[in-house]
C-alpha cells in the first residue's frame, strides 16, 4: 500500500507545533501553580487568626481566579501559534477557538484552516492534562486549608 507523503507531511507539521506547544503550555502551568501554592501556605500561616474565615474565602476565590487566568494565558500561546500559522483569520477568532479546544466545548462555529485541524484536537489532549493538573492542584490545597482549619489551635479550647 503506498504512503500518502502529502498527508504525512500534513500530520508531521501538527505534531511539531503541538508537541513543543503542549510542552510549553505545562511548564507555564506548573510555574503558574507553584506560584499560587507558594501564596497558599503564606495565608494559611494566618490560620486561627481573628477574621481567618473572611481571609480564607477570599483566598480560595482568588486561587480560582488565578487558576482561570493561567488557563486563559495558556490559550492565548496556542492562540498566538494559530495566528502565526495563519490557521485563523484574527487574534479574537484565535483565542475563542483556542478556549474552545482547550476546554473541548467547541461550539463556537469556528474552524481552523484544513490544513492545521488536527491541531485542535491536539490541543484538547493538552487542555485534559492542564485540567488535570489543575483539579489535583485545586483538590490539594482544599486539603491543606481543611486540615489547617479542623486541627485544634494551640491556646484554644
Amino acid at each position: 500500500m503506498p504512503v500518502d507523503v502529502e498527508s504525512l507531511a500534513q500530520w508531521t507539521s501538527d505534531w511539531l507545533w503541538c508537541l513543543p506547544l503542549s510542552v510549553i503550555t505545562v511548564v507555564l502551568h506548573v510555574v503558574g501553580l507553584l506560584v499560587i501554592k507558594r501564596r497558599s501556605d503564606r495565608v494559611l500561616a494566618l490560620v486561627g487568626r481573628p477574621g481567618f474565615s473572611a481571609i480564607l474565602l477570599v483566598f480560595m476565590a482568588g486561587t480560582t481566579v488565578s487558576v482561570t487566568l493561567l488557563h486563559g494565558m495558556e490559550a492565548t500561546v496556542w492562540a498566538i501559534a494559530f495566528r502565526l500559522l495563519r490557521a485563523l483569520p484574527d487574534q479574537k477568532s484565535a483565542v475563542l477557538y483556542s478556549l474552545n479546544a482547550m476546554t473541548t466545548f467547541g461550539h463556537s462555529g469556528i474552524a481552523l484552516a484544513p490544513q492545521w485541524q488536527l491541531m485542535g484536537s491536539l490541543e484538547a489532549l493538552n487542555g485534559w492534562i492542564l485540567f488535570g493538573l489543575s483539579t489535583a492542584f485545586l483538590y490539594a490545597i482544599l486539603q491543606d486549608v481543611w486540615n489547617k482549619v479542623t486541627v485544634p489551635v494551640r491556646g484554644r479550647a
